[in-house]
């Protein structure tokens, strides 16, 4: 589904992505881990066309979008969610899901006037959505609470549902538990389980979190220094000495 070729990414002399490359297959959950500083991030700011590389390439379902930007992935079915919730806090859990679908004829004054029957029935479908989302979320006493006024589980689950409005074929997540208690952390995994296997979502998962990426992810590519240290299962990834070394801080002998 997804292959980088050789990406570089320089910041005013500084690489932070130094000649990555991996490939992410239809129907699995790549875990991506490595050491804070190690270039995950900037890596999923590549994939998801929130700034080009410097050089390398990137293929979406066969076709090269390296210079694509966020909204033209978007609308190819690749979303990204965010290690800080980027909720639309005024707005209620319900709403936040709802504006997520692309061309709602809503949108435009002229529907507005002229074929409101059609934006009513537009809109009736997309609340119908949002509200089975949410159900699935289990967030539905929340739907009309302000996202703002939520924990930062059900936030998110929140972002979660908002790639379900969509027609994604290839989630990035990045960190989903950070800031997440134990019970919803849970949760949050039962449901990326079920939208990979039930639902054929692909997903890639940055994570710290070892219980969840090892619960959740094969392969699991490990980055340190901007490169691909080691790609494999989690056993394998988490025995090699040069994880222990980059990214447990442990030395070889310990």
């Amino acid at each position: 589904m997804l292959v980088l070729d050789q990406l570089v990414m320089d910041f005013s002399g500084f690489r932070a992505v130094n000649g990555c490359s991996f490939s992410v297959a239809e129907g699995s959950i790549t875990g991506l881990i490595g050491p804070n500083g190690a270039g995950k991030t900037t890596l999923f700011n590549l994939i998801a066309g929130a700034m080009p590389p410097t050089a390398g390439k990137i293929t979406f379902r066969g076709e090269d979008v390296t210079r694509l930007s966020s909204d033209a992935l978007f609308h190819k079915g690749l979303v990204r969610t965010f290690q800080i919730p980027h909720e639309f806090d005024r707005l209620s859990a319900l709403e936040n899901l709802m504006m997520v679908p692309p061309e709602q004829p809503g949108e435009s004054l002229v529907s507005n006037w002229l074929s409101w029957g059609k934006v009513r029935k537009a809109e009736q479908e997309v609340e119908r959505k949002a509200y089975e989302t949410l159900a699935f979320l289990e967030l539905t006493h929340i739907a009309h609470e302000r996202a703002g006024n939520l924990s930062g589980g059900q936030k998110k689950l929140l972002e979660l549902g908002r790639t379900m409005m969509t027609d994604a074929k290839l989630v990035l997540l990045d960190e989903p538990a950070a800031g997440v208690n134990r019970t919803l952390l849970r949760k949050l995994e039962q449901k990326i389980e079920i939208l990979n296997k039930e639902r054929g979502y692909t997903f890639i998962l940055i994570e710290h979190d070892m219980e969840m990426i090892e619960k959740l992810c094969d392969p699991v590519v490990c980055m340190a220094e901007g490169k691909v240290l080691i790609e494999g299962g989690f056993q394998t990834v988490r025995s090699d000495p040069r994880v222990l070394e980059a990214y447990l801080g442990e030395s070889v002998e310990a």
